[in-house]
């Protein structure tokens, strides 16, 4: 991407949005585009419309969505279905009629089978049966996909879908009822250790596995495959076995019950850590196979405890509070 390019980060008050946004300027890129969701409506098609076509930007990050941990996805499947496949319909099909240079769609990485084998490759992609509490949102995510796929192949487009492992780091959203699992135990550790209280319950078995990557690592990853060489970009775009498609993660995992005694000892609790084995624990295991990302010369640099130190710092620096 040229410097003085035009670039629309679209969701650039999120988790991910404003990772991207932090990285573009440190970088050196000027002309950013933002607009709130009060500004603009992504799910309204006429605005989007007209956005496209006055601003015209030569390059997109599509990290607007709808999102959420186990108990916002069981609540909320029909909000998680249409807004996002609102918002992608939108954003994609306007870029194409204005010319978008490249676009790149951010999703996660539940689009793979529940039972998918693991660690997962791109290619599992529709091979089997989702995870039933995460489906909307997931299906959502898969038509984005195939969007993309579709839109490249018909019009000659240049839009890429990297799939993110589990997220976290500043903003994001700390509310029980909507976050996922590593916020909720950074504010569940945090509030039983201001709380003086003696212990922690934690959702499901703690058996599960889960992959972790701070959003300055995907921020990075996503600034390097936006800027790969035109060879690098079309040869993913063109690959036989899951064409426009990517994953993005660390490719180490731990069990939740690790994860949960990683965050208690980030944020000093002393008390005891409990497990709740009738709440659901969703995919037993959630693993990305981010070898093609490694074969273009990418690597997450943040360690797992170092990102939950920061991150917990940055949460005590809001005074606990959170953003929704």
């Amino acid at each position: 991407m040229d410097r003085g390019a035009k670039i629309y980060v679209a969701g650039h008050r999120g988790l991910v949005g404003s990772a991207i946004v932090r990285k573009l300027a440190a970088a050196g890129y000027e002309n950013i585009i933002m607009r709130t969701s009060g500004e603009l409506d992504l799910r309204d098609q006429a605005a989007t419309a007209d956005f496209f076509a006055k601003e015209r930007p030569d390059h997109v990050f599509l990290a607007a969505a709808r999102v959420g941990g186990i108990v916002a996805n069981n609540s909320y499947p029909a909000e998680f279905i249409f807004d996002n496949l609102q918002i992608q319909n939108n954003v994609l099909h306007n870029g194409y009629l204005t010319g978008v240079k490249r676009l790149l769609f951010l999703g996660s990485t539940c689009i793979y089978p529940k039972l998918a084998p693991q660690p997962m490759k791109e290619e599992y992609l529709l091979t089997g049966p989702l995870e039933p509490t995460n489906e909307p949102y997931a299906i959502a995510k898969i038509a984005g996909i195939t969007m993309c796929r579709s839109y490249n192949r018909q019009y000659g487009t240049r839009f890429l879908a990297a799939m993110p492992t589990n997220l976290y780091g500043p903003n994001d959203n700390f509310d029980l009822e909507t976050s996922h699992v590593l916020p909720a135990l950074i504010r569940k550790f945090h509030e039983a250790k201001t709380g003086a209280l003696d212990k922690v319950v934690v959702w499901g078995t703690g058996e599960p596995k889960r992959e972790f990557l701070h959003v300055a690592d995907l921020a990075d990853a996503s600034l390097f495959l936006m800027n790969l060489s035109d060879e690098g970009y079309s040869s993913l775009l063109t690959d036989p076995s899951s064409p426009a498609l990517i994953n993005v993660g660390t490719g180490e995992e731990v069990t939740i019950r690790e994860l949960a005694l990683l965050v208690r000892e980030a944020v000093g609790f002393a008390g005891e850590l409990e497990f709740d084995a009738g709440k659901p624990d969703g995919t037993p295991r959630k693993l990305c196979d981010v070898s093609r990302l490694h074969a273009l010369g990418w690597r997450h640099r943040t360690g797992l405890q170092e990102g939950l130190r920061t991150t917990y710092r940055w949460y005590l620096e809001q005074g606990g509070d959170w953003s929704e």
